[in-house]
């Protein structure tokens, strides 16, 4: 199995040197993009291009406002600042994430409270959420919810839409609201991922992308806030170090952050977005030959969940146990087709150890099993 696998990945890619899990690709107006920001010397975070970018990632997701960063951790921290988060707070997200995902909390001095994720979406569960609030959380009579024990505020609830793949929207949503929980949309490995029709990150009050050089498109480092119009001003505001509007003079009225995307990286996700449907059906075609490679294997491959659309960022599969995860990563890196476990949980690190949480034994079940598979673009 684990050799027919190398063999599928190595027809798929026609060569015999190390694959990558994901590189970036650059076939189309890159360097003529990249070239125009050089030659006219607008290479930092003024220039045409990140305002081009900026509408056009706005138009592609059907929000009402984009605004760019330097990169996703960057956009996930304001987003967070704007929903309100404030030193002391606490933020309900999934353990089985990206570390930024976390940091990003932390950066604006709350905590994270760490609740189990579904199986078949891989991201946070609304049953969980909910079975988490109604044993520890009251609240208050002006409407906040607090945690019993400690009387802190849950301010946000952070799903992470893992390799692309949707969480259960609806059912966050619902409870968020029952809850007066702001949502936070933590969509960086999703862009061009819908739910029901609708793009990721737009279904709660801010949603944040990435364009790291692994991403779907890259600005070699990059991010991007969705949000309405009016939050969508004041982040634009305090990522460009809140400094008001004035021809010469240096007048910053509240503390702002360096926070902004530059020109030349703008220049270069316009032209990665020009290709982004080309990608993404490229994709979607990648995981549906690993599904029929993998349909009667004994490796499950993660599929999209019902009624969505995934870009398929990272193709993924679940091993029956951790003895096979660790023989299937042996045997591809040896093999120079790279694969990765998915991330260490969140609460076991270091930094988070000490946080709340919730029974999770999906998100420890997953950690043991799943493995990411090469899941580059080709043309």
């Amino acid at each position: 199995m684990y050799q027919q696998l190398i063999e599928f990945v190595r027809d798929h890619y026609q060569t015999t040197a190390f694959i990558p899990l994901h590189a970036p690709i650059f076939n189309g107006q890159e360097r003529n993009y990249v070239l125009e920001t050089i030659d006219s010397t607008f290479v930092s975070s003024v220039g045409a291009f990140v305002d081009r970018f900026e509408q056009e990632v706005a138009t592609y997701t059907s929000s009402p406002k984009a605004v760019a960063t330097v990169n996703g951790t960057a956009a996930l921290h304001i987003a967070l600042k704007l929903a309100g988060v404030e030193n002391g707070d606490l933020v309900i997200t999934q353990p089985l994430t990206f570390v930024a995902t976390c940091n990003a909390i932390a950066y604006c001095g709350a905590e994270p409270v760490f609740v189990d994720v579904d199986r078949h979406t891989l991201g946070l569960s609304p049953q969980a959420v909910q079975a988490w609030l109604e044993e520890y959380a009251v609240m208050d009579a002006q409407g906040s919810c607090r945690h019993r024990d400690s009387q802190r505020i849950i301010r946000a609830c952070l799903p992470m839409h893992t390799f692309g793949h949707p969480a259960d929207l609806d059912g966050i949503i619902q409870v968020c609201e029952k809850s007066n929980i702001a949502l936070v949309e933590d969509a960086a490995e999703s862009l061009g991922s819908l739910y029901k029709g609708k793009h990721t990150g737009t279904f709660g009050l801010l949603g944040t992308l990435s364009f790291n050089g692994n991403k779907i498109i890259t600005t070699g480092g990059g991010g991007m806030i969705l949000t309405n119009e009016a939050l969508g001003q004041r982040a634009k505001h305090i990522t460009t170090t809140a400094k008001q509007p004035h021809p010469y003079e240096f007048v910053h009225d509240e503390l702002g952050y360096n926070y902004r995307l530059p020109n030349l990286n703008a220049a270069l996700g316009c032209a990665q977005l020009e290709q982004l449907e080309a990608f993404v059906a490229e994709k979607r075609a990648l995981a549906q030959a690993y599904a029929d490679l993998l349909a009667h294997s004994s490796l499950q491959f993660v599929v999209e969940p019902k009624h969505c659309r995934s870009n398929y960022w990272l193709n993924a599969v679940i091993c029956e146990n951790q003895q096979q995860r660790d023989e299937l990563l042996k045997v591809t890196n040896e093999a120079g087709v790279m694969s990765r476990p998915i991330w260490q949980l969140m609460n076991q690190l270091p930094m988070y150890c000490h946080a709340l949480k919730g029974d999770i034994p999906n998100a420890e079940w997953l950690a043991q099993r799943v493995v990411n598979l090469p899941s580059s673009i080709k043309s």
